[in-house]
């Protein structure tokens, strides 16, 4: 009977103790898991720190570079604001002398129009006084001259530029030779001969047979035949204006006036 209460007594501590296990087991686990959901809210709550910290600082970079954006920005308008000034001052200083010259434009007019009429009628005068070479070329560039003149659609500029172009066609024909053909009426036969000119001094012609041959007398104004002996002369003379030969030395007849002569 001793041992029967003593094994209900050693089982009725040991159920006790399992009992206080289970509990205190439980217990653990419970404050266990309390720790590591407190645990885990501590990450969670320190990566939301993180997250503002980390969009704060992308602000805050943000900011910095559209701060430095902006500055770059000041400087090249600065830049540009300093070039178009100058810019704007040249444009200034030019309209000056844009208005300046524009005041002047009548008074220089005024000037060069009687001017460009006297050169108009130089190289008429010149024409008519001289030998008469490409007479119908000539005197229809003067035709055109004063023609262009009148025109108001024709600038200042050009008419002169026109003018001052005349001039040197004229002036090249003192330094140059040429042959053309054209009519010439002799003994009062109109015929197509060769004319050759040398320069203002001397103009010839020859038929293609190299039957006739003559010059322009100055003196008489005429055309007048010359010697057999200045035809094989004036035939080299078309030769060599045509380039169908080389240069050479040519002996033709020339004119000179009575104080040339006497000299």
């Amino acid at each position: 009977m001793k041992r029967c209460k003593s094994s209900s007594r050693k089982m009725t501590t040991a159920a006790l103790a399992a009992v206080v296990v289970v509990v205190t087991g439980s217990v653990f686990a419970q404050n266990v898991d309390d720790v590591l959901k407190a645990g885990q809210q501590r990450i969670n709550l320190a990566q939301e720190s993180q997250e503002r910290i980390n969009n704060v600082v992308e602000s805050t970079r943000s900011l910095e570079d559209q701060y430095r954006s902006i500055n770059k920005e000041i400087d090249g308008l600065r830049v540009y604001n300093r070039l178009m000034t100058a810019q704007t001052n040249g444009q200034k200083a030019t309209l000056e002398d844009i208005a300046l010259s524009m005041d002047q434009v009548d008074v220089i007019n005024r000037q060069i129009f009687p001017l460009m009429e006297r050169m108009i009628d130089g190289i008429e005068q010149s024409i008519a006084l001289d030998i008469p070479f490409l007479l119908d070329e000539r005197t229809k560039r003067v035709v055109t001259l004063q023609e262009i003149m009148e025109r108001s659609d024709v600038s200042v500029a050009e008419k002169f530029r026109k003018v001052m172009e005349a001039y040197q066609i004229e002036n090249d024909y003192g330094g140059s030779s040429e042959w053309y053909l054209q009519e010439i009426e002799l003994d009062g036969t109109v015929r197509e001969y060769k004319m050759l000119r040398i320069g203002r001094i001397g103009l010839y012609f020859q038929s293609d047979d190299t039957s006739v041959t003559g010059w322009w007398n100055s003196e008489t104004s005429q055309y007048e035949e010359v010697n057999n002996e200045n035809r094989n002369e004036i035939r080299k003379g078309l030769r060599i204006a045509r380039q169908l030969v080389a240069p050479e030395l040519v002996l033709i007849p020339l004119q000179v006036s009575d104080s040339v002569g006497g000299a």
